[in-house]
């Protein structure tokens, strides 16, 4: 939840998610605010509910957060829960959720991403593994009649905080679920993707988050309100990133923000923040879940899920991955979002026949747990599907090769010498999305993208219409060959689901769509170019010289039905999504506006560079 709104008023919409009878929490539920020490003597803000009736032990399940354990005050309680969602707490649980090290009511100092220490050197180093298990240490030896059994979950940075609990685990954690778990921030989630700086989402969310008091406080100032109702507007004429330390924003404030530009290449910062290497060997059973219309960390469910299942034997993984905005399965209702009905409440669906049974089970010992290892939600078809493995064991690895006139085909081009142009100017980027925000459109993840297609600076290739069903699963990687007169530039590479001409228009239709030849975007991914060998040392282009260029594009399970058509766009800057790259080889946080340049950039498709989409195929 590391993203364009304050994440306080994300995570309570979130999480106080379904309407309860008045009352409720207070007739059922005792609340204890404590302090609890960690080993180093730093004592963490802990707010605890505890059942009324006392008829039998309960397990506990637990939250960390950054933003805020509040309501605070043993005799202030939550209007809502004070679980994360109505079965759970109607079920019963003894409820936690604590600040972490430094944020609102907790002592300490805040890390970003707290680097899990591999090695302790003293009996007081601590890091967010520690601090779970000290806190699960006093939960248990405190609190009248748990039953022994600790359970941890999360949405988005919470999220991340389930999977640091994971390595080396308090023997009584038995059940976690990382929900859109921040997890490498450089190459796919809140910071950067793939080096690329978020700078829409980072500028707004840091301008409320990074404003951290030196002592515990109940609520936060943020450093500065950007009140501007054109986003593309608003940054087009901030200027050069550095601009954004100027008097009427960060100011040098932004702790955070300085760090994020700071650290322009994957180093020891970012790689220590990176919680992936560290989940081994895990022991509690986990339950990944992700949407795929997540627009801030849809990377992090696939590759948490990624990393437990490589780096742990015999191990109790599962994944789940919805039609679902940021945390959109812990709302009352998902039945729609943007122009995509899907004909069923797919968070009552997660709520009442995955979450629920999955907790009870390991907690509780209670009811049956048979969920498949992936659950996916096909986004074409409505469906849920389920699988052995993900990606699919039966997947077929199909090119989809880039051709002359604009083709994309199955079959490799025939060409000699193919390529085709464009000019990328940093002056008049690319927008992101068709419209006027004043914050992220978060439905631009599954936009019509004609905007783009009739821009000369994007270039489009698309297959004829589908004379039967095809099914993409499983990670993409779009493989091309390029060149620009500059020495670096953005890649931007889309993957879209073209709609017939007899599409029918929705109904009803305020809006006024169109839907025959609708282009919608099915998934997205940039790359900042000079990491296309790597993320430690980012390499120039040399003017005019044809380059090999790779994006790994997040994991699709999408039909493109009979009649359809696939399309690839690819486009250079992605505004204000992405931050805008000079085309110049430099450091961008300390570009100048004289530092932007046009540059023209190709992309070849030709027997000696076959550009195409490499992707998984299900029959």
């Amino acid at each position: 939840m590391k993203a364009f709104l304050p994440l306080l008023v994300l995570l309570f919409c979130a999480h106080q998610n379904h309407a309860q009878t008045p009352n409720f929490v207070k007739d059922n539920y005792e609340k204890w605010d404590r302090q609890i020490t960690m080993r180093d003597g730093i004592k963490l803000y802990t707010v605890i509910y505890i059942p009324k009736d006392k008829s039998q032990n309960y397990p506990i399940l637990m939250e960390r957060t950054p933003y805020s354990a509040g309501p605070y005050g043993e005799s202030n309680y939550t209007g809502n829960g004070p679980g994360p969602s109505k079965l759970l707490s109607e079920e019963k649980y003894i409820f936690v959720t604590q600040d972490v090290r430094g944020r609102y009511m907790s002592e300490g100092k805040f890390e970003e991403m707290t680097p899990h220490k591999f090695t302790k050197k003293t009996p007081k180093d601590t890091d967010e593994s520690t601090d779970t298990y000290d806190t699960v240490e006093w939960l248990l030896k405190n609190i009248p009649q748990n039953n022994g059994r600790v359970g941890i979950t999360g949405i988005s940075y919470p999220g991340f905080y389930a999977s640091a609990a994971l390595p080396d685990a308090h023997p009584a954690i038995k059940a976690v679920s990382p929900q859109a778990p921040v997890t490498d921030e450089f190459v796919g989630d809140d910071a950067r993707h793939n080096g690329a700086f978020f700078l829409l989402d980072n500028f707004n969310f840091l301008s409320y988050f990074d404003a951290q008091p030196n002592k515990p406080v109940p609520t936060y100032n943020g450093i500065f309100n950007n009140r501007s109702k054109d986003a593309y507007d608003f940054f087009l004429k901030l200027g050069p990133l550095k601009n954004a330390n100027g008097e009427k924003y960060f100011n040098n404030k932004g702790r955070i923000w300085n760090e994020y530009l700071q650290h322009e290449t994957y180093d020891d910062y970012w790689k220590s923040r990176n919680i992936r290497p560290a989940l081994k060997n895990i022991k509690p059973a986990t339950l990944v879940v992700g949407g795929w219309f997540d627009a801030e960390d849809l990377f992090g469910a696939l590759r948490t899920y990624e990393a437990i299942e490589k780096q742990t034997s015999n191990n109790k993984n599962q994944l789940v991955m919805g039609p679902w905005t940021h945390g959109a399965w812990s709302r009352p209702e998902w039945n729609e979002f943007g122009t995509l009905n899907f004909g069923t409440n797919t968070a009552k669906f997660f709520q009442e026949e995955l979450e629920l049974k999955f907790f009870n089970f390991y907690l509780k010992n209670k009811g049956q747990w048979n969920a498949a290892e992936a659950t996916m939600f096909n986004t074409a078809t409505n469906e849920w599907k389920t699988f052995e493995t993900w990606p699919p064991k039966d997947s077929e690895k199909k090119e989809l090769h880039f051709q002359a006139n604009g083709k994309l085909s199955w079959n490799e081009t025939t060409e000699k010498d193919g390529f085709d142009e464009y000019v990328s100017d940093p002056a008049k980027p690319v927008p992101y999305t068709d419209g006027i925000f004043a914050r992220r459109n978060n439905q631009y993840m599954i936009e019509d993208q004609r905007f783009a297609s009739r821009r000369p600076d994007v270039l489009t290739y698309e297959t004829e219409p589908l004379t039967e069903d095809v099914t993409l699963s499983g990670p993409m990687t779009a493989h091309f060959f390029a060149s620009t007169t500059g020495t670096d530039a953005d890649f931007i590479v889309k993957l879209i689901d073209v709609l017939p001409e007899d599409a029918p228009n929705p109904s009803p239709n305020p809006k006024n769509l169109t839907m025959a030849g609708y282009q919608r975007l099915v998934r997205a991914e940039v790359l900042r170019g000079k990491f296309r060998n790597s993320f430690e040392k980012p390499e120039p282009f040399v003017p005019n010289q044809v380059t090999d260029v790779k994006v790994r594009m997040p994991d699709v399970l999408h039909t493109f039905k009979k009649g359809h058509k696939i399309m690839v766009q690819i486009q250079s800057s992605w505004f204000p999504l992405v931050d805008r790259n000079p085309q110049k080889f430099m450091s961008i946080p300390e570009a100048d506006e004289k530092d932007f340049q046009k540059e023209t950039i190709r992309i070849y498709h030709s027997t000696q560079h076959d550009s195409h989409l490499h992707v998984g195929t299900l029959k």
